[in-house]
């Protein structure tokens, strides 16, 4: 999230930034729960030491200490390795050989694996025991998989969560307040990196970047997909029931995301008018479902992602329209 903007730029007056900016505010912290709940230790355990974000999440919670009585106290990672060397950046103090043996010492869970194949077993024994869950995007790899899992999940009354750091800010929430004074749209264009050849799950390993602000600005309701590619040079048609046409490009030689669209006016980018909070967004999302149990994304809706990043994914193999199936 550094690499997003600090500068507010105004596309109004400054009272109608002002305004924007104290309702954004207000997205984030009417979702940190009761005053009460803010004091409540909670003891995080992290699955998956591979990824950077392992390390920053123990740096947020036990160096900056951004979230008072919130700290990362168990460690599992892929390598011993990777274990040590998160641990050392984010001085987490246990790390453990088997996953299993967290439980009973932690208040809550973030699986942060690099490809999405392996989260939902990860998480399963935790969420089983009612621990609070946090899984990094995307939210897994198959449909199927995710609906069983969802599913045991309310059955036993555990909060579980995952969403983009791109598209859970306070900035594309100001973008989505935005669309609705700006009219009629025919055509969105969005910009992000992606990979489709990717290690870690090909479209889906940053292509839910580029996708779940899209689906959280302008709907969810995806009919059908088709990439076309050239090597590594690609991009996505997206088809909305509603009759909304998005196309996807897929950068490869720079970092970032930007979205475009075509209204009456012409060619509009949409920006942010306000800077990302300290801590952003996401991370104040995550600790306030750790304390309070209240999920702030629907299940549905990341299904529904999953569903999309599907058929991108077996688009990328023939090139053809390929349905959304949930």
């Amino acid at each position: 999230m550094g690499t997003r903007r600090t500068f507010i730029k105004s596309f109004g007056t400054g009272a109608a930034v002002t305004a924007v900016s104290l309702s954004a505010s207000s997205i984030v912290l009417g979702m940190t729960g009761d005053p009460d709940d803010q004091e409540k230790r909670v003891r995080v355990g992290i699955i998956g030491a591979e990824n950077s974000h392992s390390a920053n999440f123990g740096k947020m919670f036990n160096v900056d200490k951004k979230f008072p009585g919130v700290e990362v106290t168990h460690l599992w990672g892929e390598t011993d390795e990777f274990a040590r060397k998160t641990a050392d950046a984010g001085k987490i103090q246990a790390i453990v050989k088997d996953q299993q043996e967290m439980l009973g010492k932690i208040d809550a869970l973030i699986v942060d694996h690099r490809h999405a194949k392996f989260h939902l077993e990860a998480a399963m024994p935790f969420v089983k025991a009612g621990i609070p869950t946090f899984i990094d995007k995307p939210f897994c790899y198959r449909v199927e998989e995710g609906k069983a899992f969802l599913e045991m999940a309310r059955k036993t009354g555990t909060p579980v969560t995952s969403f983009s750091s791109i598209a859970q800010s306070v900035c594309t929430y100001d973008i989505k307040q935005q669309l609705e004074s700006i009219g009629e749209i025919n055509h969105i264009v969005r910009y992000g990196p992606v990979d489709l050849d990717s290690e870690y799950g090909g479209v889906f390993f940053y292509g839910v970047h580029i996708l779940q602000p899209l689906m959280f600005m302008f709907g969810e309701d995806v009919q059908r997909v088709k990439i076309t590619r050239i090597g590594k040079k690609g991009s996505a048609a997206l088809v909305f029931k509603s009759g909304l046409y998005a196309t996807l490009v897929f950068k490869n030689l720079a970092y970032g995301w930007e979205t475009f669209v075509e209204t009456k006016k012409g060619l509009v980018e949409l920006k942010s008018r306000i800077p990302e909070t300290d801590p952003v967004k996401i991370y104040s999302d995550i600790v306030a479902m750790f304390r309070t149990r209240i999920e702030p994304r629907s299940h549905q809706s990341m299904l529904t992602e999953v569903a999309i990043l599907e058929a991108l994914e077996k688009s990328a193999l023939n090139e053809q329209w390929t349905e959304v199936i949930l």
